[in-house]
């Protein structure tokens, strides 16, 4: 990787993630090197151009450092009309499939990283971006916050087709988007979406996980690491807020210290703030609840006939 390469990142978001993409940013803007190029590209959807350009401002004073913002709906023309979108037109939620598009959306890139907003970055991307990928299409970590969990164990295992010791978190992830246009990657997916419609727990996330088995390069878990009882990451380079785990609602969440140090430095301060003193034991009931409902689902997915294990393991389609 020489200083001309140009490091491409891509975040999704909409107006109430605006506040916490923002300090996302300000970490990643923190720790990138002045030997290289970096675009931030922000795609979003139904963010205000107030957002907007606070969120592009961070930028400012750092000229190898572009933040580019791009509604979601542009980004979709060229794929939202295919036939194979419009077999289920009412299904065809891109927001959630975004990471999905990547590579038909974005063909002036052979290579990007992926992160959701929820993230602290404390390592420059560039080490990331540079990893060997061998003969895999993405690379990724494991999901670190569904160990532990018998039920999710058994989701994971006997409805996707992969045992907790290969299902990995997509909120960080590096992707050969090239290979994957090539592979025709987009495309087999819309197919398994609209001819088969699988019911699902973790949507983008376990459509990844069942197409790319055996095909993953697995990081280091200091490139996603959670805040669960299980992390013990001293150093991490990338921490990852992943499901409940929010330091803008609970106090003392694990490695809290290193969101609110780059919330100072963020263009949304106050409303952070504001979020964490508006979030009330109503909100951490909801969050619980929440929970309960997603074990549920695992159950009632699980006593299905048709699954993710059951259509590729019986030959009914190939994987990716």
């Amino acid at each position: 990787m020489t200083s001309s390469t140009v490091i491409p990142v891509f975040f999704t978001v909409d107006e109430h993630y605006a506040p916490f993409l923002s300090t996302a940013i300000a970490s990643l803007i923190d720790h990138c090197s002045a030997q290289h190029r970096y675009d931030i590209n922000i795609i979003y959807h139904n963010l205000s151009c107030y957002s907007r350009r606070k969120l592009e401002r961070l930028a400012d004073g750092h000229p190898n450092i572009k933040i580019i913002s791009t509604a979601m709906k542009r980004t979709i023309e060229g794929i939202s009309d295919r036939k194979e979108t419009r077999l289920k037109a009412d299904h065809f939620t891109p927001t959630i499939y975004y990471r999905i598009f990547l590579p038909e959306m974005f063909p002036q890139y052979d290579r990007a990283i992926y992160l959701d907003s929820d993230v602290i970055v404390l390592a420059d991307i560039a080490k990331l971006f540079a990893t060997d990928l061998g003969d895999n299409p993405v690379a990724a970590c494991l999901d670190m916050s569904t160990f532990g969990n018998p039920i999710l164990a058994r989701y994971f295992k006997d409805a996707i087709g992969v045992s907790t010791k290969q299902y990995f978190n997509s909120g960080v992830l590096l992707m050969d988007l090239k290979r994957l246009r090539e592979e025709e990657f987009c495309e087999h997916f819309l197919y398994l979406l609209n001819f088969y419609d699988f019911d699902t727990v973790a949507p983008d996330q376990d459509y990844l996980n069942a197409m790319l088995k055996g095909r993953v390069k697995y990081l280091d878990m200091k490139w996603n690491t959670m805040p669960t009882a299980e992390a013990s990451e001293q150093q991490p380079y990338i921490v990852h807020y992943n499901l409940f785990f929010k330091p803008w609602h609970y106090d003392n969440t694990k490695y809290g210290e290193y969101y609110w140090q780059y919330a100072e430095k963020s263009a949304f301060l106050r409303a952070v703030r504001r979020e964490k003193r508006n979030f009330s034991r109503k909100g951490r009931k909801t969050d619980d609840e929440r929970m309960q409902q997603m074990l549920n689902r695992c159950e009632e997915i699980l006593a299905s006939e048709q699954t993710f294990k059951s259509v590729f393991e019986n030959g009914r389609e190939k994987r990716s």
